[in-house]
C-alpha cells in the first residue's frame, strides 16, 4: 500500500493496481549513491568506501508523482513532499531513511514512482514494489519500497535530511566550523566521468587499444569528453557513442595508438553548463 497524506484535501491509500490506472511514463536515467567515489578521498571520510561502482543508468517506467499528488488535492501551503519506506533500521542506533524534496521536484513531470526497470517488475534490491526516480539528482532522494508520501511545509527533519547528505553553500577550510544556515541539501548531480575499459592495472599489447567510459550529469546534458596520457599536460578529445538522451550517461570512446611503457589514463568531462 502506498499511502498519501498530509497537506492534501483527502489522504489515500494507493494499491499497485490503482497506481497503474494513471498514465504510464518511461525515463532513462542514472542512479548514483551520493558517496560515490568516497574512497578514492585524500584525506580518507568516514561511511561505505564506495570507488567506481555505486552508479548506474536504467530505464524507469511508473507514473508520475505529480498525477498521484493531484488525485489527493494538492494544498497551495504544501512546499516540500517527504517520503518514506518499509525499510527500518537493523540496530536502534540508526535512525529511519526519511528524506523529502522540495514541492518543484515534485511536481516536475520527469518525477516518477517506478513499479518497472529495464522493461521488468522492479527487483527487490531496487526497491520493489515501488520506488522514486527524480531523474537528475542523487540516489539519496530515490527512495525504495516507498510505503509514505507526506506534503508538507518544512523539509525532512532526522539525521538524513538534516545532517547526512548535506553540503556547504560556500568554499571552507579544514577544520573550520560551520553554521547549519550554510548547508544545503544533495540534489542535483555534477558532471562526473570514469573509464570503464582497459581496466586499471591492465597489460596491454603496443597499438591501436581501445579507450572507453561513460559520462553523466545532473540536469543538463554532456558536451565532451577528453582524455590525457601525459598526467594531465595535454588532453584529446573522446568520441561521444551511443544514445543522448536526458538523464542519461553518455558513452565515450578513445582509440590510442598505445606505446610501451607505463601510463596512467585520466578522463574529465564537460557538460553544456561548462
Amino acid at each position: 500500500r502506498l499511502r498519501v497524506k498530509g497537506l492534501v484535501d483527502q489522504s489515500l491509500t494507493f494499491t499497485l493496481h490503482d497506481l497503474k490506472q494513471f498514465e504510464t511514463i518511461t525515463i532513462t536515467a542514472v542512479v548514483q549513491c551520493s558517496g560515490n567515489g568516497r574512497a578514492l578521498y585524500r584525506p580518507k571520510t568516514p561511511g561505505v568506501q564506495w570507488e567506481r561502482g555505486a552508479v548506474g543508468n536504467a530505464r524507469w517506467t511508473g507514473v508520475r508523482l505529480l498525477d498521484v499528488l493531484a488525485k489527493a488535492g494538492l494544498q497551495t501551503n504544501g512546499r516540500h513532499v517527504q517520503f518514506q519506506g518499509a525499510d527500518y533500521p537493523m540496530a536502534e542506533t540508526v535512525p529511519l531513511f526519511v528524506r523529502s524534496i522540495p514541492i518543484e521536484k515534485a511536481l516536475h513531470p520527469d518525477t516518477i514512482l517506478a513499479y518497472e526497470m529495464n522493461g521488468r517488475p522492479l527487483p527487490l534490491l531496487h526497491g520493489a514494489p515501488l520506488r522514486v526516480v527524480t531523474p537528475g539528482w542523487m540516489a539519496d532522494s530515490c527512495i525504495k519500497w516507498l510505503t509514505d508520501i507526506t506534503v508538507q511545509q518544512d523539509e525532512a527533519q532526522g539525521y538524513y535530511m538534516q545532517t547526512a547528505y548535506r553540503y556547504p553553500t560556500r568554499p571552507v577550510t579544514p577544520g573550520e566550523m560551520i553554521v547549519a544556515g550554510d548547508f544545503k541539501p544533495v540534489e542535483a548531480m555534477i558532471v562526473k566521468s570514469l573509464i570503464a575499459q582497459p581496466r586499471e592495472g591492465a597489460s596491454l599489447v603496443p597499438g591501436p587499444v581501445t579507450i572507453q567510459g561513460v559520462a553523466w550529469t545532473g540536469e543538463g546534458k554532456i558536451a565532451g569528453v577528453e582524455i590525457s596520457l601525459d598526467e594531465g599536460r595535454t588532453w584529446e578529445q573522446a568520441r561521444l557513442i551511443g544514445e543522448d538522451l536526458p538523464y542519461g550517461w553518455r558513452q565515450w570512446q578513445y582509440i590510442w595508438q598505445a606505446t610501451p611503457g607505463t601510463r596512467t589514463i585520466l578522463c574529465r568531462a564537460t557538460d553544456d553548463r561548462g
